[in-house]
């Protein structure tokens, strides 16, 4: 990726409903480059969507949980791919939101599975939904949850700082 590209997904990551004339402004190039620099990345899969991030205890979110699964090893792909499609028809009927399910490593863990929750209940019913769900091809859950309602000691989700990090002089 060229430099110019990097400082482009950086701003775009700092704000991306800036106009290209904005965005042409502050990586310093001309408004057609720019569009013709952000329609390159889209193409070439760079950038994947455009979203939000919102403030999830605003929108009534309390908790969000890191649940840790180990898998049991005779689980084929085609399996995790069953419970990633199966899950996302249950948004809007369950009272929980998955955001991200990826295979990993770590702590003994296989798969992580980042969820959002309005209360204790709605983290019971998730976790008994994805036991019922993967069945026998979770040897092991463990989850770290935390309170959205004490935003004061945390750092928020945000991509500023890894924006931060792509444009750092290569020095």
């Amino acid at each position: 990726m060229k430099e110019l590209e990097q400082k482009l997904l950086s701003e775009l990551m700092k704000n991306s409903r800036r106009s290209d004339r904005e965005l042409a402004k502050a990586i310093g190039v001309s408004q057609p480059t720019t569009t013709r620099l952000r329609t390159k990345l889209e193409k070439e899969g760079y950038i994947r969507e455009y979203t939000i991030i919102p403030n999830f205890n605003k929108i009534g979110y309390t908790l969000m949980a890191l649940n840790f699964l180990k898998l049991d090893p005779k689980v084929t792909m085609k399996h995790i791919e069953g419970f990633r499609h199966t899950h996302p028809d249950t948004i809007g009927k369950d009272p929980f939101g998955v955001v991200l399910i990826h295979r990993g490593m770590g702590l003994g863990y296989d798969t992580v599975i980042v969820s959002f929750h309005k209360d204790y209940s709605s983290y019971d019913d998730f976790r008994d939904f994805t036991k019922h769900a993967m069945g026998e091809s979770i040897t092991e859950m463990n989850t770290f949850l935390i309170n959205l309602d004490e935003e004061k000691n945390t750092l928020p989700p945000t991509f500023l700082f890894l924006s931060r990090e792509m444009t750092k002089s290569k020095g």
